[in-house]
């Protein structure tokens, strides 16, 4: 569980910029600029139903692990919510993540403006994960605890 949580918060951050970028790209698209319009937008499908379904569902699935983390508790209505929004979120994720594939290793080959920058961004928001996370691990650990002695078994 300590490692769930202290994994849960790190991604906090790197989640928060990636569906930051996304919303950024999809704003730029449907504003008219014309170099995210000449990439076209994403299949029919991954737009309307797998993108809403997969924001949706991240966000609740990390927002109930903070309040997980923040009441102290690993079960009852929040904890319930935490596993349903887990149960809805890994498909999506997964259908989301699967469809990209093969657009990878041309991306990887292409040497893109700016990506200096990006790496720098990237690298920056996962620092920051680690301290978030490394300055909640306590919290984790007594939720840990607290869990423990909740099903009757001694953490130690």
């Amino acid at each position: 569980m300590t490692v769930h949580a202290f994994v849960g918060i790190l991604l906090i951050p790197v989640v928060a910029l990636k569906l930051a970028s996304t919303g950024w790209k999809m704003a730029r698209y449907y504003l008219g600029r014309e170099e995210y319009v000449r990439r076209g937008p994403p299949p029919m499908f991954l737009r309307t139903v797998i993108a809403p379904i997969a924001t949706v569902s991240t966000i609740a699935l990390f927002g109930t692990g903070v309040w997980l983390l923040a009441i102290g508790q690993t079960h009852g209505q929040v904890g319930a919510l935490h596993k349903a929004s887990f149960i809805v979120w890994l498909p999506s994720m997964s259908i989301h993540v699967l469809a990209r594939l093969v657009k990878i290793p041309p991306a990887l080959r292409a040497r893109l403006a700016g990506a200096g920058l990006r790496v720098g961004v990237v690298a920056s928001t996962v620092v920051l994960g680690f301290a978030v996370a490394t300055a909640t691990y306590a919290g984790a650990d007594q939720l840990q605890d607290n869990m423990s002695a909740h099903i009757g078994v001694d953490g130690r």
